[in-house]
């Protein structure tokens, strides 16, 4: 409770941000509707990550309600494994989130050079997640697109939850098809109400595939990935612990009343679970425990941690027709 006053006090406290506080460096990532940046507050020298989100294509894509939502919501949050949202601010053509700048890359990068984690890895970072998801739950919000790509690792190796573009408060049930398909509980795939416990569902993904290097109900085809995810049948590779096999089990369960997570207990049953035998969530919740993998940072803006894509930024701080601003009212 503390932090998140201590938080929402400087961003209260904060002018209102405009993109010439700013010097845009490089791109850290391409979406369907905008990008994001690496940039340095021409006020205080440090690094930010500003998310640019194009007017035309989030309404061409109907993604209004989710942007907004977005915004709303990080500025409800504020977690040591969230990241950060410090301000908004839009122009003519684009709308702007200046948010935390995470230097060590996507979880995805780490686990994509390593093929597969060993337990002890992946438990580390399923553990950090674990509390992060019980944390947005608690203030009923749920995340809805959980996945090593949306998991950036701070200097130190720690886990930020990045990507809100999906997250909605849900009391109590919701209808949105939305997610990332490997990923996507069976209750969204059928069109049933569902609620916050389908990022208890994505957990058991993320812990499948950071131990066996690919996701359990992997297919190329849309459609036979959605039958698979229906059927619930996941082919176990022999290596696998037989504790990470049963919360992987319990987690990937379609019988919402069995789902670990969703029950009375909430994300306790998962903490008291075998396989996370002798991890103590408290040292975790204050970021006592050792990363097993701490990113070479050689300075504060160092992005070598990202790929690199062709810049574009002609667009932005142009003026011109804004036909879309009252959309965006609180931007």
């Amino acid at each position: 409770m503390h932090q998140l006053k201590m938080v929402a006090d400087q961003r209260r406290d904060r002018p209102k941000l405009k993109l010439d506080d700013f010097h845009l460096l490089r791109t850290l990532g391409t979406g369907s509707f905008g990008r994001v940046h690496l940039a340095q507050s021409r006020h205080n020298g440090r690094f930010y990550a500003i998310k640019v989100l194009k007017k035309t294509e989030v309404v061409r894509l109907k993604q209004v309600e989710h942007t907004n939502n977005e915004k709303h919501i990080l500025e409800s949050v504020a977690n040591p494994f969230l990241v950060n949202l410090w301000g908004t601010f839009q122009d003519d053509k684009c709308l702007y989130m200046v948010m935390d700048y995470v230097p060590g890359g996507e979880l995805f990068s780490v686990l994509r050079k390593s093929k597969r984690f060993p337990d002890h890895v992946a438990r580390f970072y399923a553990a950090e997640v674990v509390l992060a998801i019980e944390y947005l739950h608690s203030k009923d919000i749920a995340y809805r697109d959980l996945k090593p790509e949306n998991l950036l690792l701070d200097a130190a190796g720690h886990i930020k939850i990045t990507d809100f573009g999906f997250a909605k408060k849900v009391t109590e049930i919701t209808w949105t098809l939305c997610g990332t398909p490997d990923y996507l509980a069976p209750e969204v795939i059928q069109s049933k109400g569902y609620s916050k416990s389908v990022d208890w569902w994505s957990l058991g993904v993320l812990i499948f595939e950071m131990l066996a290097g690919y996701p359990p109900f992997y297919d190329d085809d849309h459609l036979k990935l959605y039958e698979k995810i229906i059927q619930g049948k996941i082919h176990w590779p022999s290596y696998f612990d037989p504790h990470a096999k049963d919360l992987t089990k319990r987690l990937l369960t379609s019988d919402l009343s069995r789902r670990y997570g969703n029950l009375k207990n909430g994300a306790q049953d998962i903490k008291n679970h075998a396989w996370f035998l002798g991890v103590d969530f408290d040292r975790v919740a204050l970021r006592q425990i050792r990363p097993p993998f701490v990113p070479n940072i050689r300075s504060d803006g160092d992005a070598s941690h990202f790929d690199k894509y062709p810049e574009n930024t002609e667009e932005y701080g142009v003026a011109g027709p804004d036909p879309y601003r009252d959309m965006f009212p609180d931007f």
